[in-house]
């Protein structure tokens, strides 16, 4: 696939290049500047990002860095079942458990609910750092949420992290998924606020807390160039209502016209036939 010239494979995080080290010059830049797209492309075009992430994987399969980025590659199209065979292979490969949340949200993707709680149980959750312990308590809430037990994903998800008042990367999704649970709860003034304190800590705009929060209040937005369409079209519609009705009357002028005419022609045949008349006589 082609690839775009200014992308030279130096772009990449310095630990990834080191994995690549292990492969000749030539075939580690092409590695490089494949994983580059995958990482440039993922968000907006994920269906080329894992178009990318193949030629990666083909050309250096044995390579962790790769097998995690085809598997990033795979979840972002939802083809769960081969993101968690990559994820499952890097994590051989490099003995780290940081995929253990990604992998087990992939068990629910593929629609089995109950692998990924009981992957929330595993020993492996207690290796994760704070972000990954976080990720991992999101995943095992959306799991209690898959099998209809709300009330459950609402406990999983109270946490030390979530009444925190520090603002942390993990901060507005935690936050958000906490008022998205309430919500479907039925507990509609918490989730308001929650939604609320979601956005407070979303400085990147990661969750629609603020659409929400307008949804909730009622707020509609109008399209205030459709409605200027919508004017224009009334208007000139209405033009032509007018000028029908003019013409009903112009119309209606000229038939009096003629009726008025034809009376004044059958006066004139009247008055003739009298003449004749006296002629005869």
């Amino acid at each position: 696939m082609p690839i775009p010239d200014d992308v030279t494979g130096d772009e990449i995080d310095k630990d990834v290049r080191q994995e690549l080290q292990s492969l000749p010059k030539g075939l580690a830049e092409d590695v490089a500047r494949n994983l580059v797209m995958v990482a440039n492309l993922i968000d907006e075009d994920p269906e080329q990002a894992y178009a990318y992430s193949k030629v990666a994987l083909r050309l250096a399969s044995r390579v962790a860095a790769v097998r995690e980025a085809a598997g990033f590659a795979a979840y972002a199209t939802q083809k769960y079942s081969e993101a968690l065979a990559e994820f499952r292979a890097a994590k051989r490969m490099t003995g780290s458990v940081e995929l253990w949340p990604v992998m087990a949200d992939c068990e629910r993707g593929l629609g089995r609910p109950e692998r990924a709680m009981a992957m929330a149980g595993e020993p492996e959750v207690q290796k994760l750092d704070k972000a990954g312990q976080v990720e991992m308590r999101l995943v095992a809430a959306g799991a209690r949420r898959d099998m209809g037990q709300i009330d459950a994903a609402i406990v999983t998800l109270q946490s030390p992290e979530l009444a925190s008042n520090s603002v942390q990367p993990w901060s507005a999704r935690l936050r958000y998924a906490y008022a998205d649970a309430l919500l479907s709860a039925g507990r509609e003034g918490e989730a308001r606020e929650w939604f609320a304190k979601a956005l407070e800590a979303d400085k990147d705009g990661a969750t629609d807390a603020s659409d929400r929060l307008a949804e909730m209040d009622g707020v509609e937005f109008v399209d205030a160039m459709g409605e200027d369409e919508v004017s224009d079209e009334s208007t000139e519609s209405a033009a032509p209502a007018q000028q029908s009705d003019a013409d009903v009357d112009e119309d209606e002028d000229e038939v009096d016209e003629d009726e008025d005419e034809d009376n004044v022609d059958d006066d004139d045949d009247a008055d003739e036939g009298d003449v004749a008349g006296d002629k005869g006589k």
